[in-house]
């Protein structure tokens, strides 16, 4: 199994920036990508990035792409979200899953692929 832990949320003004943290134990031979999805209640979850752990092939939706970055410390077992020039509209629950799935792709932006989530961490934006 592999156990997953978000950290790094919080509330910030309209054009700020955070830094969310996805920290992996347990398993972690396992999982081959990690991605980031956001949801806000009674909607989809919606893909962020992503990012393939063996080659660092990363994956950025269009909604966030020039703002967030994902990277990788990979001897911490570490994915980062780096979250730049923050709107309202990114106010929501960020999660943070792994899948077993051993390819890149841009598939790594949906969230049917993982088999691993973490509880999430709440992000809110001021206006």
């Amino acid at each position: 199994q592999v156990q997953l832990v978000e950290s790094g949320g919080g509330s910030v003004q309209a054009g700020g920036a955070l830094k969310l943290s996805c920290a992996a134990s347990g398993e972690t031979y396992r999982y081959y990508s990690v991605g980031w999805f956001r949801q806000l209640p009674g909607k989809e979850r919606e893909g962020v990035a992503c990012i393939y752990t063996r080659g660092g092939h990363t994956y950025v939706a269009e909604s966030v792409k020039g703002r967030f970055t994902i990277s990788q410390d990979n001897a911490k077992n570490i994915v980062y979200l780096q979250m730049n020039s923050l709107k309202a509209e990114d106010t929501a629950m960020y999660y943070c899953a792994a899948t077993s799935r051993s390819y890149a792709g841009t598939w790594c932006l949906f969230s049917d692929g993982y088999d691993y989530w973490g509880q999430g961490t709440q992000v809110t934006v001021s206006s």
